[in-house]
């Protein structure tokens, strides 16, 4: 293999180990009827597991420098198209429509580019059925993170407003070349497919947007006083309550709500 020149501004780690490699294909689900989006194939070791199980591939590479190493790696396959393109600069809708029917993503995603990636999907692809990435450990906890723990907040409320999210194993930082300073975890996120409202976005991020402050508070920028403390009530929340105490079910209650008066 040609010498790989490690590019920090992607965010470039490269996952080798075989059986984690074939670890993170089964976590998703993947099978040899389905088609596949990976994002950042990298140096192909992934690519090549997900080529072996799936009907289609379309593998997104920003790096057009990996190109010889990547179809010296994946020659033997003819069901893998390779983009170097970044995939934050394609409309959603144009990455839709390489995909027949609902697809998968898998991805080893560089840390800078979870979120974005994350949300552009999740709010945007009318066909993605699910998503396992690798996301750094924290990002992953994030998700999961339960209402009064600190790091529940507006990624653990909008994730699972649109998936079913789950961590599926932890991943060392000394599996990858070269070594991040952070741990990652596996995150599969099984969509929910409802429909994209640009308002409950805005709603939760001004709930959540001084977190010392209480939902009263942070909402007076978007409702009367007086409003908020009506629906508050019609739902027996304490009117001191914060953003941080409420249940995903709470803030999709409480926006219906709003919404309706």
């Amino acid at each position: 293999m040609e010498k790989i020149n490690f590019k920090k501004k992607y965010g470039q780690n490269f996952l080798s180990d075989t059986n984690l490699l074939k670890a993170i294909v089964s976590d998703s689900l993947i099978t040899p009827e389905d088609e596949v989006l990976e994002i950042g194939a990298g140096v192909g070791a992934l690519t090549y597991e997900l080529a072996k199980n799936c009907k289609k591939l379309i593998s997104f590479e920003i790096d057009k420098s990996l190109e010889n190493i990547l179809k010296e790696k994946l020659k033997e396959f003819n069901n893998v198209n390779l983009i170097f393109s970044d995939i934050l600069k394609i409309k959603t809708q144009e990455i839709d429509s390489f995909f027949e029917k609902k697809y998968k993503i898998v991805a080893n995603l560089p840390y800078y580019i979870t979120s974005p990636i994350i949300f552009k999907f999740l709010e945007e692809s009318k066909k993605v059925d699910s998503l396992t990435i690798m996301v750094q450990k924290e990002v992953g906890e994030k998700m999961l993170a339960i209402p009064k723990s600190q790091n529940y907040g507006v990624l653990s409320v909008m994730v699972n407003h649109y998936a079913n999210v789950k961590i599926t194993r932890i991943v060392k930082r000394h599996m990858f070349t070269p070594p991040p300073k952070v741990d990652s975890c596996i995150v599969k996120l099984d969509i929910k497919h409802v429909p994209f409202d640009k308002g409950f976005k805005n709603f939760v991020q001004t709930a959540f947007s001084m977190r010392r402050k209480t939902l009263l508070n942070n909402l007076s920028k978007l409702y009367k006083k007086e409003q908020i403390e009506k629906v508050l009530q019609s739902f027996n929340i304490n009117l001191n309550v914060r953003a941080e105490e409420l249940l995903l079910e709470d803030f999709e209650k409480l926006y219906i709500t709003f919404r309706q008066n």
